[in-house]
This record gives structure tokens, sequence and C-alpha cells, in this order.
């Protein structure tokens, strides 16, 4: 068995093939990957030295697909190297995204290059570079990125783009406690992405996402005349937003109720596009500015029970 940093450890049940445990390796004893390796476990985020036993393979990240072998029938590095290069993964990121992802992770976290830096061990002129070209960092550095941003290398990549979140572990100990209205209106912070929950025209619910705005404290989000978000209009509808950090098990939800209107002064929708931070993602005519007033405002956020 053989493994480079960023590669997964998953434990597999013999008798049924369900994984029992998985998680990233972070560290490795010899220089040729062979066992023992330091392993972030992800339902507990903790770091263990593991010996793998006849339960236990690969799963590498290079090329994203589980290793062929268990125990000591992992194929020769020269072998590894001719397979990666005849089916390289259809998934290989962008380079240039990683940075991307790694500039939002730092804004999220409210750091500053210098200190993500610092927290990472790398220069800060290289993760300028890196935020700001396209680039094909070592997975030591991502790892490094990584565990200063609160994340995984993984998903610094890119892993999982085109999957729903919240497919990791449960967190052992969870936390589910309400918010306050104070720390919700702090979550909705001034701009992004939420979801509309409406009774279309012919009786049936439907939630779509929205790009909106939060302006003194009224919800604002830009549409077509005739799409599904149109049908709020006149109601009362709910809207919610969310976050989920897939890398600790946790996150949280607000949830807004109030009627919807559409925005009809000249002043009030020129001031509108003018404050807007970004242009609808879905892109063509939008024109159509709808207000939210909220009545109710509900938040819950799963965390550890330590925190």
């Amino acid at each position: 068995m053989r493994a480079h940093l960023g590669d997964q450890l998953v434990i597999e049940s013999q008798k049924t093939g369900a994984t029992r445990r998985d998680g990233e390796i972070v560290g490795l004893h010899h220089e040729d990957g062979t066992p023992p390796y330091d392993v972030r476990w992800s339902d507990t985020e903790e770091v263990t030295l593991v010996f793998p036993g006849p339960d236990a393979h690969i799963r590498h990240v290079e090329h994203g697909q589980p290793g062929t072998t268990r125990g000591s029938s992992q194929p020769d590095r020269g072998e590894a190297e001719a397979v990666s290069a005849v089916a390289p993964s259809a998934g290989t990121p962008n380079p240039g995204d990683i940075g991307r992802r790694v500039a939002v992770e730092r804004r999220r976290h409210g750091l500053s290059r210098e200190e993500t830096a610092r927290r990472a061990r790398i220069s800060p002129d290289y993760l300028a570079y890196l935020e700001e070209h396209p680039a094909d960092p070592t997975v030591a550095t991502l790892l490094s990125l990584a565990a200063a941003l609160g994340t995984t290398a993984a998903a610094l990549r890119g892993a999982g783009v085109d999957l729903p979140p919240g497919q990791g572990h449960a967190l052992l100990h969870p936390q589910l406690r309400d918010l306050s209205p104070e720390e919700c209106r702090r979550l909705l912070s001034t701009h992004g992405v939420g979801r509309i929950a409406v009774s279309t025209p012919d009786g049936r619910p439907a939630v779509v996402p929205v790009n909106y705005e939060v302006v003194d404290d009224v919800i604002v989000f830009r549409t077509a005349p005739d799409s599904v978000p149109a049908a709020a209009v006149g109601t009362e509808v709910a809207f919610e937003i969310d976050h989920v950090d897939e890398a600790m098990s946790q996150g949280w939800s607000v949830l807004v109720v109030g009627p919807a209107n559409v925005v009809t002064e000249p002043d009030a929708v020129r001031g509108l596009a003018q404050r807007a931070h970004t242009e609808p993602w879905a892109g063509g005519a939008r024109e159509m500015w709808v207000s939210i007033r909220p009545t109710r405002l509900t938040g819950r956020r799963i965390a550890p029970a330590d925190q």
C-alpha cells in the first residue's frame, strides 16, 4: 500500500463493502508512501496515527479513483503513472479555480493574505499569485492552506461541485440551537444567493434560487415578470439562506417570512441597481425588483456540542 499527501484512507466492512470510516492522509512517515499514516478522520476531524489493516484501501487524489488494491497488492509507481498518463481524470480542476476558492474561503473567515500565509507557512507573495493567476499548487501547499482555512484540500480542488452539500458524516455530538434575530440579520449580511418558496399560478409549490441584496433590513432581488420568482408578488412568501461547512459537518440556516411586493418608485429602482453587488447569475433581462419585508425571522445552527 502506497499513498501521497491528500489521498483518502477508506475503511470498509469486509462483509458488506460499505464504508465504515474515511479520512484524509495529512502526514507520511516514509518517503515511499508506505504505512503508517497520519489521518484526519472526516467524522471527528481528529488526526491519528494509522496502520491500515486488510479492510483499508487508498483513494488517490490524483486520478479520483479508489486504490485498485488492498493490503500489499498496491501497483508499483510505474504502473500508477502509466494509468494516470493514459486516463487522466475528467474532473481535473482549472488551476485558476483553486485560487478563487482559496480567496473566497479566506474572505469568509475575515483573514488577510498575510495572516493566511502565516498560518499556512507559505509566502504572502505566492498566496497573492495563487489567488490572482492560474496556478497548480502542490498537494502539500493545498493541505497547508486547507488547514489554515478550516476546509479540505479536496474542497479547494472543487471536489463535489456537482453534488448536493451535506454528504459528509454527522458530528459525533452535534448541538442544534436556535439563532437570535440579531444573529440571523448578521448572517443575511448584505447579499448572496438564497431560495424563495412560492406558489405558482397553476397552484404548485416551487423553490428557486435568486441573487439577493439586503437594504435597510428588507430583502430585494431582481427577476423577470414572467418568471417563477415573480409569482411571489402580492403574497406572503418564505425566503431561506444557509451555509454548510462540509469539512466540519456543521452549518446554519436562516428563514425569513413576509409579504413580497414590486418596487415601482423610479428613484428606488435606480438606487437598487446602483447598489447591487452582482448581476443575476441566471442572466437575461431581469429588471423587475421584488422586495420582501420580514415579519418573522428565525434560524438554526448545527455545531459541536462543546461550542
